[in-house]
C-alpha cells in the first residue's frame, strides 16, 4: 500500500515512519548529549582536589561518573523521543495498539540515528571533552617530556639514586640506559606480560651500577618496581572494563528512555492536550 491509497474511512494512508521527525528528535538528542558531557566534565574537575582529605574519593569519582552517563542518555534521549513523537504525522482510522508501536518504533529510530550521528560525527569532539580531565593532568608532563613513554615513571624509581653518589651513571649512556629499561618493562604492562628471571637479575645489575645500591637492594627494587608496574596495569584495565559496562548500560537505558518520550510526545499529538480534561477523552491504553 502506497500513500496514496486509502483507509476504509476514505483517507489517505500517511507513512509509518516519519523520518523528518526522527531525524529532528536524533539531531536534538545528539547536541544535547554534548552538552550534558561538557557539563559533566566541568562538574567532575571541581570535585577533584590535589589535596589528601579534599574532594570525592576516586570510587566515588568513578561510581558518579557512570551515573552521571546514564542520566544524560536517559535525558538526552527522553527529549529526542518525546520531539520526534510530538513532530510525528497523525495516522486515520490506524489502532491505538499500531499507533503505540510506531511510536515506540520512531523512539527506537531516534536513539539509533542519535547513536550512529555521535559517534561518526561528533567522536572527535566528544573524545576531546570527555578526555579534558586527563588531559589537563599530563599537560605539563608532556610539556616538559614530548618523547616519555608509559615506563618512564618506572624506569625513574629504578635508576633513581641519591645526589651525593659518585657511582651515579651521567653524560650519553643515560638515555641508552633509560631507553633499555622501559623496553624491559614493556611486557609487564601487558596482560598477562612479565619480566623473566634473567632479565629481572640483569635489570638488578644495572640498578646497582646506576645507583650504587648493593646487588639484594637492586634485586628488591626491581621486584617492587615491576609489582607496581603491574598493579597499575590491572588498575587501568579494570577501569577501562567498568567504563565500558557503564557505557553499555547507558545505551540501553537511552533506547529506553527514548522510546517511552516518543509514546508520550505521540499521545500527546493525538489529542487536544491544550483543553481542560483532556485527559479523560484518552481511549488508548498504553
Amino acid at each position: 500500500m502506497t500513500s496514496l491509497d486509502v483507509v476504509p474511512n476514505g483517507q489517505p494512508e500517511l507513512p509509518a515512519l516519519s523520518w523528518s521527525a526522527v531525524i529532528a528528535g536524533a539531531v536534538t538528542s545528539a547536541a544535547l548529549t554534548l552538552l550534558l558531557a561538557a557539563l559533566g566534565v566541568g562538574l567532575g574537575l571541581s570535585a577533584i582536589s590535589p589535596w589528601a582529605g579534599e574532594g570525592v574519593s576516586a570510587t566515588t569519582f568513578k561510581v558518579g561518573a557512570g551515573v552521571y552517563l546514564v542520566a544524560v542518555a536517559m535525558l538526552a534521549s527522553t527529549v529526542g523521543g518525546y520531539l520526534a513523537g510530538r513532530l510525528r504525522t497523525q495516522w486515520i482510522g490506524v489502532n491505538n495498539h499500531e499507533i503505540y508501536f510506531r511510536d515506540t518504533a520512531h523512539g527506537l529510530a531516534v536513539w539509533a540515528v542519535a547513536t550512529v550521528l555521535l559517534a561518526a560525527t561528533l567522536g572527535t569532539a566528544m573524545t576531546h571533552i570527555l578526555g579534558g580531565v586527563t588531559t589537563g593532568a599530563t599537560t605539563a608532563a608532556a610539556s616538559a617530556a614530548p618523547s616519555a613513554s608509559p615506563t618512564d615513571v618506572y624506569v625513574d624509581s629504578l635508576l633513581r639514586s641519591d645526589p651525593s653518589s659518585t657511582l651515579a651513571t651521567a653524560g650519553n649512556n643515560e638515555q641508552t640506559t633509560r631507553s633499555e629499561m622501559g623496553r624491559l618493562l614493556l611486557p609487564v604492562l601487558q596482560k598477562g606480560g612479565t619480566v623473566s628471571a634473567a632479565d629481572q637479575s640483569y635489570a638488578a645489575k644495572v640498578v646497582s651500577a646506576r645507583t650504587g645500591l648493593p646487588q639484594a637492594e637492586a634485586e628488591k627494587r626491581v621486584s617492587d618496581v615491576i609489582a607496581q608496574a603491574k598493579k597499575a596495569a590491572d588498575d587501568a584495565r579494570k577501569a577501562a572494563r567498568s567504563l565500558a559496562l557503564w557505557f553499555v548500560a547507558s545505551m540501553l537505558a537511552g533506547a529506553v528512555a527514548s522510546m517511552i518520550g516518543a509514546t508520550e510526545g505521540g499521545l500527546l499529538r493525538d489529542h487536544k492536550w491544550y483543553e481542560p480534561g483532556w485527559r479523560t477523552s484518552i481511549t488508548r491504553t498504553h
